[in-house]
């Protein structure tokens, strides 16, 4: 019996995936069954945190479940795992929704140039965006480079509805692998899967939109969506997402509440953008603010960045960000952008080693997101912070976390701390003794970065 193949990527869902319906469009014209195929990629595995691994099982499960037990998994390298499944399944074409990212661009070329040889298509339908990357360009034919421009074109440009979920998939019954081993998350993990992203977007818009252009800033609030990890695996489309918000607003959402969120979105798209035309932005900055030898190296380096990963730089707002995303897997962005700020601009170490840092840790680690957000803080990126605006630990700790209610959950030894005084604990008149004093001075750190500025400019 012939089938078609529908190889899941970063689209782990049955719902609004474009991909799934071409897939079994093809099939029922063939009257054949369709393969659910999702391959291991070695290069990834290698890669990826143990969070995100345990994760990805996790949400891989679920999809299992969703597709009747039939989820076709197996390890190694794509471009000879797909062709093989093709072989052993009879299948005539292969379904997936286009990559974007450097690697899965890399890759997905390589698969369809694999299957030339037995005249089988890499059918790519939609992506994991709302605006697919490389679509939108300016009145100049360039790339944007400037966000605020680039969210004007993307609502302009809009996107399809949402496409239904299939009623009935003939799955095809192929032998799989069992889910590799994977080391023990250090984190606590939110639920995977689709149907546990769609639960929590529904308790979002009913509770927490209405409040989220000004209780996203507070991380001692359960202000934010969390959807992010979501996002991360494709469990739920941002289209899904951006319908639901269109018609949380005809319901009487507040507008401005719908175009806070619906502009995060489209900073999530615009990264994307950024990276699939400059994918040399994993690594490198995009323009150089200070001179190189402004970088901290050698020992005090690797001292200041053990500090900053263990959460014990003396200043709690940033310690307890840091210690969070060992606890759970996950930080609060006011808190990424003041913990990243700190790294780059006060122990002046190169953004590269925080990102890297991140992603080991991250659920929702993703490649553009990470990247591009730690260049927009180091003011390396487009449209990035400049790199004169140096978040204060203090400062930012006392206006997000007015009571230090977030500060006390992640650091434990300021529990005894009442109220805003857990921001400077050095300047209580017993300090507690088992918490670090200030790793360095923010005023005088602040002072050597503006001057490296200067000298770079």
């Amino acid at each position: 019996m012939p089938t078609t193949v529908m190889w899941f990527r970063r689209d782990l869902r049955l719902a609004d995936n474009p991909a799934l319906l071409a897939a079994l469009e093809t099939a029922r014209a063939d009257d054949s069954a369709v393969v659910g195929l999702y391959v291991l990629d070695d290069v990834l595995w290698r890669r990826a945190g143990v969070n995100r691994l345990a994760y990805l099982r996790e949400s891989l499960r679920a999809l299992d479940e969703a597709c009747g037990g039939r989820l076709v998994v197996r390890r190694g390298d794509p471009v000879d795992v797909v062709p093989r499944v093709v072989r052993e399944a009879g299948a005539a074409e292969v379904h997936a929704a286009a990559g974007y990212e450097p690697y899965g661009r890399r890759r997905d070329d390589e698969v369809a140039a694999a299957l030339d040889g037995p005249g089988v298509p890499l059918v790519r339908t939609g992506s994991p965006y709302a605006v697919a990357p490389g679509r939108l360009f300016t009145q100049s034919g360039g790339a944007y480079q400037v966000f605020t421009p680039f969210r004007r074109a993307w609502l302009e440009h809009g996107w399809r509805e949402p496409v239904h979920r299939p009623r009935q998939i003939p799955w095809a019954d192929l032998p799989g692998e069992d889910l590799p081993h994977s080391p023990e998350p250090t984190a606590r993990l939110p639920r995977a899967g689709e149907e546990a992203a769609r639960r929590r977007w529904r308790d979002f818009l009913d509770d927490g939109l209405a409040d989220y252009p000004t209780a996203r800033d507070r991380p001692d609030l359960a202000g934010t969506s969390a959807m992010s990890v979501h996002l991360r695996w494709g469990e739920i489309h941002p289209r899904t997402m951006l319908a639901d918000l269109a018609a949380a607003q005809s319901d009487g959402a507040p507008s401005e509440a719908v175009a806070t969120f619906r502009s995060e979105l489209s900073w999530r798209e615009f990264h994307a953008d950024v990276l699939y035309h400059r994918p040399d932005a994993r690594n490198r900055s995009l323009r150089a603010v200070v001179p190189d030898d402004a970088w901290t190296r050698g020992e005090q380096e690797t001292k200041w960045l053990t500090a900053w990963t263990e959460g014990r730089t003396g200043y709690p707002f940033v310690d307890a960000g840091m210690r969070q995303l060992l606890a759970t897997g996950w930080m609060h962005n006011r808190v990424r952008m003041v913990v990243a700020s700190f790294l780059v601009k006060d122990l002046h170490v190169r953004w590269q080693r925080g990102a890297e840092h991140f992603m080991a840790h991250l659920v929702d680690g993703d490649v553009s997101q990470n990247q591009l957000n730690w260049q927009w803080v180091a003011g390396t990126g487009h449209d990035a912070a400049p790199y004169f605006r140096i978040f204060n630990p203090v400062t930012q700790g006392e206006k997000f976390d007015p009571d230090g209610e977030y500060v006390r959950r992640w650091v434990p030894e300021l529990r005894e701390v009442a109220g805003r005084r857990v921001h400077q604990p050095w300047k209580l008149d017993t300090p507690p003794a088992d918490y670090p004093a200030p790793l360095v001075d923010h005023a005088h750190e602040r002072k050597v970065s503006l001057d490296d500025f200067q000298r770079g400019r």
